[in-house]
């Protein structure tokens, strides 16, 4: 019988640090490869503020599976059809922003998870299985055991729910939005600012009580990442396609251009 291997998944099983990188304007299946190669362990694949449609995301997921990385896709808000047909089409995981309640969790549950956790629908051949027929049973047990449901943590409200939303069975990872969570607290862009180190506090301290994994996303500067990592986030957004690239070309560029 096939299995299913996700890299993410198995890293923060092992209590490391599961490190992903967004990928929402680069359309290449080369983009998985490329970060397998540079140390990654997840693809953040973003519908929710890029362009790629859902056809692009599943063929960059296809790839992921294949280079030996985790393909998760970000989908918008409330659109649970859309995050289904991804799974169907290779991801290993759906991230859902957010999500500030209880019952908004539950949906996220009962959309992404076979029966008995939840009520998606069986189809057949799955990527993530190499195409290959598998027994209703085991396709089951298999993508319920390896695919990760991540909630986003992004509003006040949300971090007000934490306990709640940690406790939903089938829930794995609660990954704070840092920089919509400060927007929505009235302090644009200060992403160390104590409010946002109380809100990881809490999210942690929900995760740990309650045996899910606490992520972070929005920071990427090195000194931040230590502090917020130390204390207690696991599955870390590192960085994304633009971003990365952006400040690679900018130092090569500078460097070049003082050349004399």
């Amino acid at each position: 019988m096939n299995s299913i291997n996700n890299p993410a998944r198995e890293r923060l099983v092992r209590d490391e640090l599961a490190i992903g990188v967004g990928v929402r304007s680069v359309r290449g299946i080369e983009v998985a490869t490329i970060m397998k190669t540079a140390g990654f362990d997840w693809l953040f694949i973003d519908l929710e503020h890029g362009a790629a449609s859902v056809e692009t995301a599943g063929s960059i997921c296809v790839a992921a599976l294949s280079a030996g990385i985790a393909p998760l896709v970000r989908v918008p808000h409330g659109d649970l059809n859309l995050g289904t047909r991804c799974l169907d089409a290779g991801a290993l995981g759906i991230v859902m922003p957010h999500v500030d309640t209880v019952d908004e969790a539950r949906a996220i549950v009962d959309a992404y998870r076979f029966a008995p956790q939840g009520h998606r629908s069986i189809a057949g051949n799955y990527a993530q299985l190499g195409f290959a027929p598998s027994s209703a049973a085991d396709v089951v047990s298999m993508f319920n055991e390896a695919t990760l449901v991540v909630a986003m943590m992004e509003t006040p409200r949300a971090i007000e729910n934490v306990d709640e939303i940690a406790a939903i069975e089938g829930i794995d990872v609660l990954l704070m939005g840092t920089n919509d969570l400060c927007l929505e607290m009235g302090i644009p862009g200060q992403i160390d600012h104590p409010r946002v180190g109380e809100a990881i506090d809490r999210i942690v301290s929900a995760c740990r009580k309650h045996g899910k994994w606490a992520g972070l996303g929005g920071v990427y500067t090195k000194e931040l990442l230590q502090t917020y990592i130390a204390r207690g986030m696991r599955m870390i957004l590192a960085g994304n396609d633009i971003s990365l690239l952006m400040n690679a070309s900018r130092d090569q560029a500078q460097f070049v251009r003082a050349c004399k």
